[in-house]
């Protein structure tokens, strides 16, 4: 009896496990049916920060800097002063051409008189029409010479005038390359450099095929004036102002297949920031950002979670599950990312199905077992028709 017990039991545990538990049932997985929703859509490239106005300031003329007038780093407005150069050579050279001026104006008038005086005497026996011609001649002479000995005078007004070296845009100074005593000319080069601080441009490439999407997206609103640009800085930060895309390239880098555009961003001083503060903005021209380009208002598009996609060699697909409750891989074209979604582009239409969780267990081809993607599965606690959860004790 004993042996017969023992040799039962073996018999039981060489049975394979379909015999003893049956036939294992579809995967199931969690699905969920497409649909369009309303997003704003955002896209986001790596772009540059960019001054509006960037000036090398330089000397127009030989003279000695006798004093400089700003802080290094300070922000400046358009006309500030920023060098003094030595004058007085200057001054003597403008007295020296307003005196022949002077002179001339003096022969010239001299001459004018004496025309008139030839012109008269032609009336008579004893006038010489050569007296006359002659007089004329020289008159004209003269008023040429006036009128270079005034170009000069306006030469030496102009360079009096460069003595004083003024800011021509507004913005931040950088450090001056000499100080206060050394004798400048045009070939010792920049002084000093200013940066315009606000508004910044930000350029950033983007894909062609993304140019041209958008601007048609647009078209009825005005094409890229309609897009608003946000930025996130280089630590992450989501930065306040947003711009607006005020140019476009007019060709394509080679090799990228990119456009580069270009947004005009407000940069105001820092709350409680002072103008000639070090960091006082939060946009600081060559610096990195991340350009996001968003939409003005929601659109309605086909959007499925990140999850759902998948990627090879072929591109983006998705798993679909037909009315006969099996799997089909189905390639689509992806639009912009926007959070934990991802618009399509084509490939999917509103009201299908797709797989959202369990795609490790499933192949194209196989039948499975749907369910809302997110409810617990069927007989766990919470699923519908699934034993109430027992009592604590007590």
């Amino acid at each position: 009896m004993r042996l017969a017990v023992l040799l039962l039991l073996c018999m039981l545990a060489a049975l394979p496990a379909a015999a003893q538990f049956g036939p294992p049932g579809p995967p199931m997985v969690g699905v969920l049916t497409v649909q369009k929703r309303a997003v704003t859509e955002t896209q986001d490239f790596v772009g540059r920060v960019q001054a509006t106005d960037k000036v090398d300031i330089v000397a127009r003329i030989t003279a000695t800097i006798m004093e400089r007038s700003f802080a290094e780093g300070a922000e400046v407005a358009q006309g500030d002063l920023l060098y003094r150069l030595e004058r007085a050579p200057f001054e003597a050279d403008l007295a020296a051409k307003q005196a022949a001026v002077a002179q001339v104006a003096a022969l010239l008038k001299n001459a004018v008189i004496t025309t008139n005086r030839a012109q008269t005497l032609l009336s008579t026996p004893s006038g010489q029409r050569s007296h006359y011609d002659d007089a004329v001649a020289q008159q004209a002479s003269l008023e040429a010479q006036l009128l270079a000995a005034r170009a000069q005078v306006k030469v030496a007004e102009i360079n009096l005038g460069y003595t004083e070296i003024r800011a021509p845009v507004a913005g931040k100074i950088g450090r001056s390359t000499l100080a206060a005593g050394n004798v400048v000319t045009p070939a010792s080069g920049p002084l000093v450099s200013i940066v315009s601080q606000d508004p910044m441009y930000v350029l950033f490439p983007v894909p062609t095929r993304t140019t041209n999407a958008l601007r048609d997206r647009y078209a009825g609103e005005g094409g890229f004036s309609a897009v608003a640009v946000r930025l996130r800085l280089p630590d992450g930060k989501a930065y306040g102002p947003t711009g607006r895309i005020d140019y476009a390239a007019p060709s394509v880098t080679p090799g990228t297949d990119t456009v580069t555009l270009r947004a005009r961003v407000p940069n105001p001083l820092r709350p409680g920031a002072k103008p000639g503060e070090p960091g006082n903005r939060d946009l600081v021209d060559g610096a990195f950002v991340t350009a996001s380009v968003e939409g003005i208002a929601p659109i309605q598009a086909v959007a499925v979670p990140r999850a759902a996609v998948g990627q090879d060699q072929q591109g983006a697909f998705v798993y679909a599950v037909d009315e006969a409750k099996k799997v089909q891989l189905r390639r689509i074209q992806l639009g912009a990312p926007q959070g934990t979604l991802v618009l399509v582009a084509g490939g999917l239409k509103e009201g299908e199905t797709i797989v959202v969780d369990g795609i490790q267990r499933i192949r194209p081809g196989i039948e499975v077992n749907p369910i809302p993607a997110g409810a617990p599965p069927p007989g766990a606690p919470g699923a519908p028709g699934a034993a109430p959860a027992p009592k604590p004790a007590g």
